[in-house]
């Protein structure tokens, strides 16, 4: 299912994602992928996109993918991991493809099988010339919003 345009109406008013001018390239069965400039302003000491806009990044991939799969969830992020490998500067692209547990976890969700997942989601950040600037997961919980 090819969700971009939902992961875009869903995504681009989050206001960290406007603020970082986040966008969402790609929503399709369980692959998110989202792009920013890394805004000068949001710079650290060495020049390189500070922590914060790479959290929104790998933040933003991770819910693009899990949308990809189930559109109608509510999500809630539990805990965060980073690994800095790289200056992150100039056009960066996060990429996350849930795995095959995510994968089930949210079809169960989608079934009604469950009200409630647990799930955790990995993205790669690269810059403009394909180098792996930073990892980064996300734990999940998510339900339907369909549930009251």
């Amino acid at each position: 299912m090819d969700a971009t345009a939902v992961a875009r109406d869903l995504l681009t008013p989050v206001p960290a994602h406007e603020t970082t001018g986040l966008s969402v390239i790609f929503a399709c069965d369980g692959v998110g992928v989202v792009a920013m400039d890394a805004p000068p302003s949001l710079s650290n000491v060495i020049g390189s996109l500070h922590s914060s806009g790479l959290i929104t990044l790998i933040d933003a991939a991770g819910l693009a993918a899990i949308i990809a799969v189930h559109p109608d969830i509510i999500p809630l992020g539990s805990a965060a991991t980073l690994r800095f490998l790289a200056p992150a500067r100039g056009r960066l692209t996060a990429t996350c493809s849930l795995g095959t547990h995510a994968r089930d976890q949210l079809a169960a969700l989608a079934a009604q099988a469950t009200d409630k997942i647990k799930i955790k989601t990995t993205a790669d950040v690269r810059d403009e010339h394909g180098a792996l600037v930073c990892q980064g997961t996300f734990d999940w919980s998510v339900r339907s919003s369909s549930v009251s």
